[in-house]
């Protein structure tokens, strides 16, 4: 039987360390498996009782000692799953799949808006995923749309087989004793870090158009520690406008999971997701879900409402849908009428 290699540097949070829990959990009991891991999950991930583990350290000497330990340790016959969207430094004498979950890594979606060391550790990947693809043997993506702009990405040549599986962690039925996260019910939420592409800004601008129109709907947010400026800039708006947005720390999956249940709406303006973890759990806990209208949307879900996400005014009135209050298309005037305007400005 052929040996398991799993080479996940850099999954610690989010969407990523969720699946990478759900992998661990589902591995099975009898079967060996050796792994690169994170040393910032170490603690939080289920590891299997046949796991040998090295934990690597978020620093470039950690990362290159894994690198070279990942090529020491390949044989043939081995295959070798790297998780973190990137292929190995060296050939290896594994076969190698490459799981794909991050859309920026290929290229399509502008860096603007995102800070300074963010932009270059994103050109660093980009760079690494395009000079080393020649070590892949196999991508692994989670949708169809996803698929196809990794094709596009490789663009002339033959591209390696392209499979695509999507998975989550198993939908958890509600318990008596569940985490009660931030223990308030809002109207929407949208569980998000505060990077460029989650469209932070466009959707608190949508939220001042509504209070403009005498409509003040809840809204929470989930902003880490990395996201300080953008908080700040959030709350800031919020006070000076009144808008109901509350500001919630950094979410368990658990806490995640049960928020959902008692809020009113999953709403999600992001301009690009590989997968969109938030759309599947908010499915899957029955929450109707507002979201552009993206391949990547309809590729796991059904939104109840669409919107065009670089268009605060698009998502403003897809919430006045979502509550009933849709906003009434202007009636044309008639030429008269715009003449008499004119006369009398």
């Amino acid at each position: 039987m052929s040996r398991f290699l799993l080479h996940a540097p850099n999954v610690h949070v989010g969407g990523g360390a969720v699946l990478l829990r759900a992998l661990l959990q589902a591995w099975p009991a009898d079967q060996s498996l050796y792994a690169w891991l994170d040393e910032r999950a170490r603690g939080q991930l289920p590891l299997p009782p046949l796991a040998q583990v090295e934990w690597v350290q978020p620093r470039v000497r950690s990362r290159l000692g894994a690198e070279r330990s990942l090529q020491a340790t390949a044989q043939p016959g081995d295959r070798l799953l790297c998780f973190h969207g990137l292929p190995p430094l060296w050939p290896s004498r594994a076969r190698v799949a490459v799981f794909v979950q991050n859309r920026l890594l290929l290229g399509a979606m502008s860096l603007q808006g995102f800070g300074p060391r963010t932009r270059l550790r994103l050109r660093v990947e980009r760079l690494m995923a395009w000079r080393l693809r020649g070590h892949v043997q196999d991508y692994w993506v989670q949708t169809r749309s996803m698929a196809e702009a990794l094709q596009l990405w490789w663009g002339a040549g033959p591209v390696p087989p392209v499979h695509v599986l999507g998975f989550s962690a198993p939908a958890q039925a509600v318990t008596s004793n569940e985490p009660s996260g931030s223990g308030a019910r809002h109207d929407f939420v949208y569980v998000a870090d505060g990077e460029a592409h989650k469209n932070h800004r466009r959707l608190v601008e949508a939220w001042a158009l509504l209070a403009a129109d005498g409509m003040r709907p809840s809204l929470a947010l989930t902003l880490g520690e990395r996201d300080a400026a953008l908080a700040g800039w959030v709350h800031e708006r919020a006070e000076s406008l009144g808008l109901a947005i509350e500001l919630l720390p950094r979410l368990s999956h658990a806490e995640v999971l049960a928020m959902y249940r008692r809020a009113g709406a999953l709403i999600f303006p992001s301009l690009g997701e590989s997968y969109g973890l938030p759309l599947i759990e908010a499915a899957q806990a029955g929450l109707p879900i507002l979201a552009a209208e993206a391949d990547f949307v309809r590729d796991v879900c059904v939104p109840a409402q669409c919107f065009d996400p670089h268009s605060p005014r698009s998502i403003a009135r897809a919430v006045r849908r979502h509550l009933g209050q849709p906003e009434a298309p202007g009636a044309p005037a008639t030429a008269a009428d715009f003449l008499a305007a004119l006369q009398a400005s």
